[in-house]
C-alpha cells in the first residue's frame, strides 16, 4: 500500500469503530455543539444528544449508556467538572463511560484537575477535527480493551511481537534495540493497530517527563520519528524495501505504524 492511500485509509479505518456508537456532548456554544455533533455523525455516530446545562446532561446519562462523554467545563448551572464527579459517583448506565473534556480552560492545573475528577483525556479549545477524532477513537479502543477479561499479553504485526510487561520489541524473533522513549512511541502506535494517533497524544502519551507543550513539539516529534524509521529499517533488514518507512504519516498531524497483517 502506498503512502498516500495509507495516508486515506488511516482516517477511513475509523468509521467501524465509531458506527452505531452514541455519544453525550455537553456544550452551551450552540455553533461549536451543532459543529461537534455533525462531525461526529459524519463520522459514523449513530445518535448524538447535546445539552447546554449539566442537570440536563446527568438526567439523559441516568437513562442511556453512551458510549462516550465529550463535556465543557464552562457551562450554564452545573459545570462539567462537577457534572462528571456525579455522573462517576453514580450508578447508572453511564457512569464508567469514557469522558473527554473539551474546554477553553487549558492551563497545566485545570488539565491535572479534570483527570483527578473522572476525566480520561482532555483537549483545550480550540481543537482541529482530526485530533478530536483520533482523541475519542483512542478512547473507544481502550474501553474496549478493557472490556476483554483476559487480553493478549502481546501486539503482533507482521514479523513484529511487542510485549509490554517485558518491555520487548521482536523482529523474527530477535529482539530491537529501542530506547525507552522509542519503545513507548512504538507501543502506542502500534496499540492503535492502523489508526492514526495524533502527534499531540503521541507527546501527552510518550514525553512524559514534560509538563507542557513546547512550541516545537512538533519539530521534536518529527526528529525523534525520523531516527525510529531508520533504527526500524536497520534492526530488520529482512523487511523489503516498499515497507518502509514502517512509521508514516496521516494527514498533517497524525502517525501511523504500517498494519502488515498476521505474517510478512
Amino acid at each position: 500500500m502506498t503512502d498516500a492511500a495509507i495516508e486515506d485509509d488511516a482516517f477511513a479505518l475509523l468509521g467501524p469503530v465509531f458506527a452505531g456508537r452514541s455519544a453525550l456532548l455537553l456544550e452551551d456554544d450552540p455553533a461549536l455543539a451543532e459543529h461537534v455533533e455533525a462531525r461526529l455523525r459524519r463520522a459514523g455516530f449513530a445518535r448524538v444528544d447535546r445539552f447546554d446545562a449539566g442537570e440536563d446532561a446527568l438526567g439523559a446519562a441516568a437513562g442511556h449508556a453512551y458510549d462516550v462523554l465529550i463535556l465543557d467545563r464552562l457551562t450554564t448551572g452545573l459545570d462539567g467538572l462537577e457534572t462528571l464527579k456525579r455522573l462517576r459517583a453514580s450508578s447508572g448506565p453511564s457512569a464508567q463511560a469514557p469522558a473527554l473534556m473539551l474546554t477553553a480552560l487549558g492551563g497545566e492545573r485545570q488539565k491535572v484537575d479534570g483527570l483527578l475528577s473522572g476525566a480520561d483525556d482532555y483537549l483545550a479549545k480550540p481543537v482541529g477535527d482530526e485530533e478530536l477524532l483520533a482523541r475519542i477513537a483512542a478512547q473507544l479502543r481502550r474501553s474496549a480493551r478493557a472490556a476483554v477479561p483476559a487480553a493478549p499479553s502481546e501486539l503482533v504485526n507482521g514479523p513484529f511481537r511487542l510485549s509490554p510487561g517485558a518491555r520487548t520489541l521482536k523482529c523474527h524473533d530477535r529482539v530491537v534495540d529501542l530506547s525507552p522513549l522509542e519503545f513507548a512511541i512504538v507501543s502506542e502506535l502500534m496499540g492503535a493497530r492502523g489508526q492514526p494517533v495524533t502527534k499531540t497524544m503521541l507527546w501527552d502519551r510518550c514525553w512524559v517527563e514534560w509538563n507542557f507543550l513546547p512550541d516545537n513539539f512538533v519539530n521534536i516529534i518529527d526528529a525523534r520519528i525520523s531516527a525510529l524509521r531508520k533504527r526500524l529499517k536497520e534492526q530488520c533488514p529482512e523487511l523489503p524495501e516498499e515497507m518502509h518507512p514502517l512509521i508514516v504519516s496521516a494527514r498533517s498531524q497524525s502517525l501511523v505504524f504500517r498494519d502488515l497483517g498476521p505474517d510478512s
